[in-house]
């Protein structure tokens, strides 16, 4: 009987395949667009299969100045790589601490963080932000948008959560008495039991760190691009060449698809775990 209650019935099945289609053909549409020419791409009917033209197109996409896309997707790379270990570190030690740790004010202190996540700081604080990096001479350099998002508030509510639930108070006792510092009860205990949850931060993070835009488009110039402003600058290049754009958008998110693909056994499995545990 029990068995049956969650066998999925024809009408799921549909609905199943239906989203499927639904979310996956705009992704499929961009690549086999970036394999055609400008004259498929306003064919009626649209192409649905590949053309032969990947090559010269992703060529065009890496000879166009204007975009520099390869410097763009570098510095990506660099930029949500180094945000996203850092967030992943600090947002550890602040949800173990928080967690597990007892010191005068730790509750203010998290109910501050998340008054953070209530409130758009990134838009509200943009001039102040914007008027920062002006008098640190910061303008033009990655750091601008690497040291303003290595800390993320909902990243330590988050490993808050997940240590409180993964860690039992017990075996962080049983450590102390075996003579663990902090430091060890932290390497040996906390981070193996958050491996999971931290596996679904980095990829939130990644995601969008990667994905930003507006702040980038403030305080980097057109030498020093990332990946979104340089296919920004790609539109104002060829307002009118949509491969050269479904080219470009696509080379993006190939880096989102190897990320998942590799880390995505771990980031199900930390899904599921909070799922069952919550």
């Amino acid at each position: 009987m029990t068995n049956r209650l969650w066998d999925a019935n024809l009408l799921t099945k549909v609905t199943l395949v239906f989203a499927l289609v639904l979310s996956a053909f705009p992704i499929y549409y961009m690549f086999i667009m970036a394999t055609r020419t400008n004259e498929d791409a306003i064919d009626t009917p649209p192409p649905l299969l590949p053309g032969g033209h990947l090559g010269e197109n992703v060529q065009r996409l890496l000879a166009t100045e204007d975009a520099n896309f390869m410097t763009g997707l570098i510095n990506s790379a660099i930029v949500a790589g180094t945000v996203t270990v850092s967030v992943v570190l600090i947002s550890t030690l602040a949800g173990f601490a928080f967690a597990k740790l007892r010191f005068p004010g730790s509750k203010i202190l998290l109910g501050l963080i998340l008054v953070t996540m209530m409130v758009p700081l990134q838009q509200m604080g943009m001039v102040p932000l914007y008027e920062l990096m002006v008098t640190l001479g910061w303008i033009g350099q990655l750091k601008a948008v690497i040291l303003p998002f290595l800390l993320n508030g909902f990243g330590v509510f988050m490993m808050t959560q997940y240590a409180s639930q993964a860690v039992p108070d017990e075996l962080v006792e049983a450590a102390r008495v075996d003579g663990a510092s902090t430091m060890g009860i932290y390497r040996k205990i906390i981070l193996p039991a958050l491996r999971p949850g931290m596996a679904v931060l980095a990829l939130l993070v990644f995601m969008q760190t990667w994905n930003e835009f507006l702040w980038p488009l403030i305080v980097l110039t057109p030498d020093t691009p990332v990946v979104q402003t340089s296919i920004a600058a790609l539109n104002s290049a060829h307002g009118t060449d949509y491969v050269m754009l479904f080219t470009g958008t696509a080379a993006s998110v190939l880096p989102l698809f190897v990320v998942f693909v590799l880390f995505g056994r771990q980031i199900v499995g930390g899904l599921m775990e909070g799922a069952v545990k919550a």
